[in-house]
């Protein structure tokens, strides 16, 4: 009896203790302000780099780690002019990464407190984090 009772809180120890996979972080998308880039991680390798816009001057990119909210292929601004915001994911209330068309700009701060990107490669993140879900990505602004 007293071995059984053992095996029963070993294997109970083990289950709660066991870390859960199914929630673990399988993509990362991390932002260096100083460097307006981005470093997009999935499954624990480098999948790309890119170059990323942020708040200029007297505007705020909001800065610390946040799952995605909710997505939005065709978006718009509602509070600049009805800017087209394609592949847009939202992390913070108004702040989402997103697409952009002024791809020069790309490299130095330019937005209203976006993370702008080539709409392209705002295409594939937004695909990514449709694939691996919010619980599974994060998204994550240093300076």
């Amino acid at each position: 009896m007293r071995l059984f009772l053992s095996v029963l809180v070993l294997g109970f120890a083990i289950l709660v203790f066991q870390p859960v996979a199914a929630g673990a972080v399988t993509l990362t998308a991390r932002i260096d302000l100083s460097s307006q880039t981005m470093v997009v991680t999935h499954r624990g390798k480098v999948k790309y780099r890119w170059k990323v816009s942020t708040g200029r001057r007297g505007y705020y990119t909001p800065t610390g780690s946040y799952r995605p909210k909710w997505l939005s292929r065709h978006h718009r601004s509602r509070k600049y002019n009805n800017a087209p915001m394609p592949f847009a994911i939202f992390f913070r209330g108004g702040y989402a990464v997103h697409g952009t068309n002024e791809i020069s700009r790309l490299g130095r701060p330019a937005s209203h407190g976006c993370v702008r990107l080539d709409p392209n490669n705002a295409a594939t993140l937004f695909s990514l984090v449709q694939r691996e879900g919010f619980k599974n990505t994060r998204i994550i602004i240093r300076r």
